[in-house]
């Protein structure tokens, strides 16, 4: 259970509360005075600190300051005698996080320690988690930076939130820190990727179903709304949902509440949306793809992730994380490297970067990864024209994305022809028109009458 310092002039009452505690399994120290507490407190970590206030020499505010200078401060709980209210209350205001009065119950102190204990362990859980996600949310650049404020400032509502930007980008990483971020900590985070799905098994998915709803329904499934209550539903690639199912979650997110396939009976959960897309969810709107009340009920707050090839102070972080999750230093890492990764302008995103590094570990070996590391086994990170024709086996190997190469490509010819649409496509032997297709089916934001 949970790590407990007892501190308390009165010997006999500072053994009982210790043997209550250690009777839920607890490990407690107990010490008869202010000062053997700082020195405990000095010497080993504990969870929860149930200290007297008044106690000679050293008193349990001077025992609280010291907790609170930890680099892991303990929860304190104050225990003060009766009609001490006003020394209890500036206890809480200095930080403490609860005070029993004397005399008390041993049962309450138990109850106290246990919940503190509780949720000790569900933000120790929570800070572990916050930790493995840190290295994929690395944020040097003012972009990234603004993107994670504004990801921690909103975790503390219950308000939907849509994460707009290109795939690869670190959306799903992004949701996971908003509900690990939040109060919902303690509940599920249940993640659904609409466009693996077709409409009718998405609906069930998410709605659940009775037995004999619709052919193969031979049980009940309670969904995944139902799965997500008391924490949070991460609706990935919610561009891609049909305004079918839009109409119910619109439905969910107004009355918090849905109808499982085949049943006449509404289910109320509390459930907090994330949603993330890489399509332009206005345009969608305006071409009627998208509903527009859905839109605004489900856009209450959008956090915009910027691609890799907008924040290029973080690339070289990025790198020495991948390594670092590997066990490997980042001196691995060659300054020409270096170098190529900042040269390049990853039309796939972070995926792209991990992808590449991934390769160069294989050819560096035991050696450090150097430039010509990053550009073999797969698309080239270089970006030299050449006047050698490529033939398609050339390009293929491990680790090859073709959603990736095709928008390297696309970007390549524009930036070729400096931004001419026109120009562009007739280096790439396509129409203006299909330049545009292409665009947009791999997320970018173009429209048809948008002018070179």
């Amino acid at each position: 259970m949970a790590q407990v310092l007892v501190v308390d002039d009165e010997v006999k009452l500072g053994k009982l509360v210790a043997e209550a505690l250690e009777l839920d399994g607890h490990e407690v120290a107990r010490v008869t005075g202010g000062r053997a507490a700082l020195v405990e407190l000095a010497r080993r970590g504990f969870d929860v600190v149930l200290t007297d206030l008044r106690m000679p020499e050293v008193d349990g505010l001077e025992v609280l300051k010291a907790a609170q200078a930890l680099p892991t401060p303990p929860s304190v709980v104050m225990m003060t005698a009766y009609g001490s209210a006003e020394n209890a209350v500036a206890a809480m205001k200095a930080g403490a996080a609860d005070y029993l009065t004397k005399p008390f119950a041993m049962d309450e102190v138990r109850l106290r320690v246990r919940r503190l204990a509780e949720q000790r362990a569900a933000e120790t859980k929570s800070e572990r988690l916050m930790r493995q996600l840190t290295p994929s949310l690395v944020a040097e650049s003012p972009r990234m930076k603004q993107a994670l404020a504004s990801a921690r400032q909103v975790a503390a509502s219950d308000a939907s939130v849509v994460l707009l930007g290109e795939s690869g980008t670190g959306k799903s990483q992004l949701a996971r820190l908003i509900h690990y971020s939040s109060k919902r900590v303690a509940g599920p985070l249940v993640e659904v990727h609409c466009a693996a799905l077709p409409e009718t098994l998405l609906e069930g998915e998410l709605f659940g179903h009775e037995k004999g709803a619709f052919t193969g329904a031979t049980e009940r499934k309670a969904g995944h709304l139902a799965a997500a209550d008391g924490g949070t539903l991460f609706l990935d690639e919610i561009g891609e949902v049909t305004p079918a199912t839009q109409v119910k979650l619109l439905r969910f997110l107004q009355e918090r509440e849905f109808v499982p396939l085949g049943s006449t009976q509404a289910r109320k959960v509390d459930v907090r949306v994330i949603a993330a897309t890489n399509r332009d969810l206005v345009g969608a709107v305006r071409e009627g793809r998208f509903r527009e009340d859905f839109y605004y009920r489900l856009n209450v707050f959008s956090i915009e992730v910027p691609p890799l090839r907008e924040r290029k102070e973080d690339l070289v972080p990025l790198a020495h994380a991948f390594l670092s999750r590997r066990g490997l230093p980042a001196s691995k890492l060659s300054k020409e490297a270096e170098a190529r990764l900042t040269s390049h302008t990853w039309p796939g995103n972070v995926r792209e970067l991990e992808n590449a590094l991934e390769r160069s570990l294989i050819l560096s070996g035991e050696g450090d990864i150097l430039a010509e590391h990053l550009g073999a086994g797969g698309p080239s990170l270089s970006r030299g024209g050449g006047g050698k024709a490529v033939r398609a086996a050339d390009v293929l190997g491990e680790g090859f994305n073709l959603d990736a190469f095709e928008r390297e490509l696309l970007y390549a010819a524009l930036e070729r022809a400096g931004g001419n649409k026109t120009a562009a496509a007739k280096l790439l032997g396509i129409t203006r028109r299909r330049l545009y297709s292409r665009l947009q089916s791999l997320g970018e934001k173009v429209t048809d009458t948008e002018s070179d």
